[in-house]
């Protein structure tokens, strides 16, 4: 090659070297930015602290499936910490180590697994560990050997690079061999990193050689430059198509590809070069915009999240911190379940302050269970307690379950189901058998009475047409005024009604009714004067303590015991209720809850009554 001809080298490649200048300068901003742009995304791990032991292996187990040596790198450490430090948590919890065992969990033996339920577990996590431990030395290796083997064939093509140029062969025969050694070099892989630099500057240093010394055929260049003319609009337009990816992350990454695209291309014409250059680098800078738009954005919505869970920590440990001398455990344990939830429906906060603000939330939560469980401890003995109490009831209604005094035996029953009932709990392994236990003592009794008085149910129906035939006769009768003798019908026709037996228990409110609307309709006077001549009395005894020595003073014990009768018919009545849905169950309970509703309706009555007489008390004082 003479001197002539290198001093002929048009103008332009000049511009070629200076345009690779500019886009290495270009491709070493575009990778920093990629670099940022990998560190935001390991925000979007999953929170493997948040798993189970079991869930996390699963995960470990699909990582090594998939087969992902770089998702396996960057998360193996991470899963390895959060599976130690779950397990030494789920140890505290059962009791097996305590907090102030330092020793590390990994070195348990595997011959423990008759007193370690997690020794299995351990064992297999460490078995995938290790099999990532050996994939990853056996990918590392190979992956540095591929490294020098390419290193070997990079520099092969810089010789032949060399070669090429000092070669005086037609360019019809050079330059087809100097775009294969190019093609070849694109297709080539990464070399050692301490070799990367070197290996790039020698590269670019024989390319631009080869355009300053070669003289290309115009033809052949003019194609060349269009053809690269072409393929660079492509990708100008593909970057200007990213704008419509709603993946901003991925948008970013495409990006960065078609920059590499664009590095392999070769120089355009000189007249559109810096026109072509300004559309790409336009594109670029919109996707470069939109993406730190978006990492500002998430910039925000970390801090967002990071005063969210902060306001759950607080909240966390003021249930904590809690010093009230008792503590409802159920409500405070409901609430700390309500604020995990809630914890997980937040997103991540910044790396920076992720793990920090976890730690914190977690603490708290530790701290309260640990009390909890301390608390549970000191509960074992009052729940012993409380079994040996309820054992002794049954023992009491074993005693009586035979008794056929069926009036006392079933009133201390019910006495003993009502101290049943304020005994507090106890263990649920016991809680059971134990109350199966005082269950069929009681459905014993109840049963052997319900058989017992089941030959009574045959009269109801004859109770029933026996009352039926007494209100008929009382609709005939025509008092014609209050005489003695309407007096004395009016007399006999409750006390046969009241001698006349059960009836029916679905007819019992019907036929009820109809005695009463009979003898409203013949005795209403009767009735009113016999109500009167009650409350008469009740005033009558109000006017002597009045007036005796005791006054006032009597007038308000008299209003207290009312009051207390008032509440106990109360308290009875709510019992009562209670031992109906106690007895439901019971096989032929029904004569049995039939005793107990003619109660609950006496008592209700009684009440009416105490409540007027409470009322006119207060009416005089007012």
């Amino acid at each position: 090659m003479t001197q002539d001809t290198l001093n002929s080298a048009p103008k332009e490649q000049f511009e070629d070297n200076k345009n690779l200048e500019n886009e290495n300068n270009a491709e070493q901003s575009e990778h920093s930015t990629e670099n940022s742009v990998q560190e935001s995304q390991d925000s979007s791990r999953p929170d493997f602290n948040e798993m189970t032991l079991k869930d996390i292996v699963q995960y470990f187990q699909e990582l090594l499936e998939r087969g992902d040596q770089q998702e396996m790198y960057k998360y193996s450490d991470t899963i390895k910490a959060a599976f130690y430090k779950t397990l030494k948590k789920e140890k505290i919890a059962l009791g097996i180590i305590f907090p102030q065992n330092e020793e590390s969990l990994e070195q348990e033996e595997g011959d423990v697994v008759s007193v370690n339920p997690f020794a299995e577990l351990e064992r297999g996590f460490k078995e995938l560990y290790n099999k990532y431990k050996l994939e990853r030395s056996v990918f590392l290796h190979s992956l540095e050997k591929n490294k020098e083997e390419n290193l070997v064939l990079k520099n092969r093509i810089i010789e032949e690079l060399k070669d090429l140029l000092e070669k005086q062969e037609d360019l019809q025969h050079t330059f087809p061999t100097f775009r294969e050694l190019q093609n070849r070099w694109k297709s080539i892989g990464p070399v050692p990193q301490s070799h990367t630099k070197d290996l790039w500057e020698n590269y670019q240093f024989l390319i631009e050689k080869f355009y300053d010394f070669v003289k290309i055929n115009n033809e052949l260049r003019d194609l060349d430059l269009k053809k690269n003319l072409e393929l660079k609009a492509e990708l100008c337009t593909k970057a200007e198509e990213l704008m419509n990816e709603p993946n901003i992350v991925l948008s970013f990454r495409k990006l960065q590809k078609y920059h590499e695209e664009w590095r392999e291309l070769g120089p355009v014409p000189k007249e559109l070069r810096e026109e072509i250059w300004e559309r790409f680098k336009k594109a670029t800078t919109n996707i470069n915009k939109r993406q730190q738009e978006y990492f500002e954005g998430l910039k925000a919505d970390h801090k967002q999240n990071l005063e969210l869970k902060t306001a759950l920590c607080e909240k966390a440990e003021i249930i904590a911190g809690n010093k009230d001398g008792e503590k409802d455990w159920n409500t405070l344990s409901k609430e700390m379940e309500t604020l995990q939830e809630e914890w997980k429906t937040i997103g991540f906060a910044s790396k920076k302050d992720n793990q920090r603000i976890y730690d914190r939330f977690r603490a708290a939560c530790d701290k309260f269970y640990e009390e909890k469980r301390h608390f549970y401890s000191g509960f074992k003995k009052e729940m012993q307690e409380n079994l040996e109490k309820k054992i002794a009831l049954c023992e009491q209604a074993e005693a009586l379950k035979d008794s056929e005094d069926w009036k006392k035996a079933t009133d201390q029953l019910i006495s003993l189901q009502k101290k049943w009932k304020e005994i507090g709990p106890v263990a649920r392994k016991q809680s059971d058998a134990v109350w199966k236990r005082f269950r069929a003592a009681c459905d014993h009794f109840f049963e052997r009475k319900s058989t017992h008085f089941s030959s009574v149910e045959e009269n109801y129906e004859d109770n029933l047409n026996l009352k039926k035939e007494l209100i008929n006769e009382i609709n005939e009768y025509k008092p014609d005024s209050v005489t003695a003798e309407n007096l004395a019908a009016f007399r006999d026709f409750q006390n046969r009604w009241s001698e006349i037996g059960f009836v029916p228990l679905k007819e019992k409110e019907r036929i009820q009714a109809e005695y009463r609307h009979a003898m409203d309709s013949k005795f209403a006077e009767f009735r009113s004067n016999e109500n009167e001549n009650k409350f008469g009395r009740f005033k009558k005894h109000i006017k002597e303590l009045k007036g005796s020595g005791k006054g006032d003073k009597g007038i308000k014990v008299e209003r207290d015991k009312l009051f207390q009768k008032f509440r106990q018919l109360e308290q009875d009545i709510a019992l009562w209720e209670n031992n109906i849905g106690f007895f439901a169950k019971s096989k032929n309970a029904d004569n049995i809850i039939n005793d107990i509703e003619k109660k609950i309706s006496k008592a209700k009555e009684e009440m009416i009554q105490i409540e007027e007489k409470i009322k006119l008390i207060d009416k005089q004082y007012e």
